[in-house]
């Protein structure tokens, strides 16, 4: 893309942000909406910087940063050793695919109350939600770009006489990759949804726990600051794994 080009889209994107701060603004200023519900964005920064300067905002990212990296960090090493074995195996795919149909739509969320009663209300609850809501974009995906490989692909690994190992790792990964880390960054989103659903539910410590105390005290600076927190940790996490995903991939420019 043309720096031109960017830089147009970097303006229209600073615009349409000031646009919506700006409706924000004047829908409290003339009271088109109760300020115990809607803050003024004056009072929600004020928020956001007295909770990361004074309070303890700074420990409660941490502590959901933590969690959500751990879960997703889990489920990618399961997901992506699971999906390709499932994937290279065209027998294993038959066997296991209907129990993964199965599966996959389960919201991870309603099995909660079954995590409650095997771990009680605890950080492995929360951990152990998020590694199942979060595997499937990457089980999912590793599969299917394994599955993928043309056939012509392993007929060349067989005439120069590779192995098994050897075409998975030389044919068949790079060919799921772009498929892996599109699972990877999906796969993330969910594990920060999850952990502030977990903190919640579990009342463990982090931003999801904030956002609702602060819903229960009335004190909506405090709610939205944890919300523009949510919404910049899911940011900064996605362009990092757009960043390394640019990099890995380079070879298919």
């Amino acid at each position: 893309m043309r720096l031109s080009a960017r830089l147009g889209l970097g303006l229209a994107s600073v615009l349409l942000c000031a646009a919506i701060v700006g409706g924000w603004h004047l829908a409290t200023r003339f009271g088109l909406v109760s300020r115990a519900f809607l803050p003024s964005p004056e009072r929600t920064w004020l928020a956001l910087w007295r909770g990361l300067t004074e309070g303890d905002l700074r420990r409660q990212v941490l502590a959901t940063v933590e969690r959500m990296l751990l879960g997703w960090v889990l489920a990618s090493l399961v997901g992506i050793v699971l999906g390709s074995l499932i994937g290279s195996s065209r027998r294993a795919r038959a066997w296991i695919g209907p129990s993964l149909e199965f599966l996959r739509p389960l919201p991870a969320s309603a099995l909660i109350p079954i995590g409650i009663a095997f771990f009680g209300l605890s950080q492995s609850m929360v951990l152990a939600v998020i590694c199942f809501g979060t595997l499937w974009p990457m089980l999912l995906a590793t599969i299917q770009g394994f599955a993928a490989l043309d056939p012509q692909l392993r007929d060349v690994g067989r005439m120069l006489g590779f192995g098994r190992l050897d075409t998975v790792w030389k044919f068949a990964l790079p060919n799921a990759l772009p498929d892996i880390l599109a699972g990877m960054r999906l796969g993330l989103t969910v594990a920060l949804i999850l952990s502030v659903v977990g903190e919640m539910l579990a009342g463990q410590q982090g931003l999801g726990l904030s956002i609702l105390l602060a819903a229960r005290a009335f004190r909506s600076p405090d709610l939205f600051a944890g919300v523009i927190l949510l919404g910049a940790i899911g940011y900064a996490t996605n362009l990092v794994l757009a960043q390394v995903e640019l990099r890995v991939l380079r070879w298919r420019s």
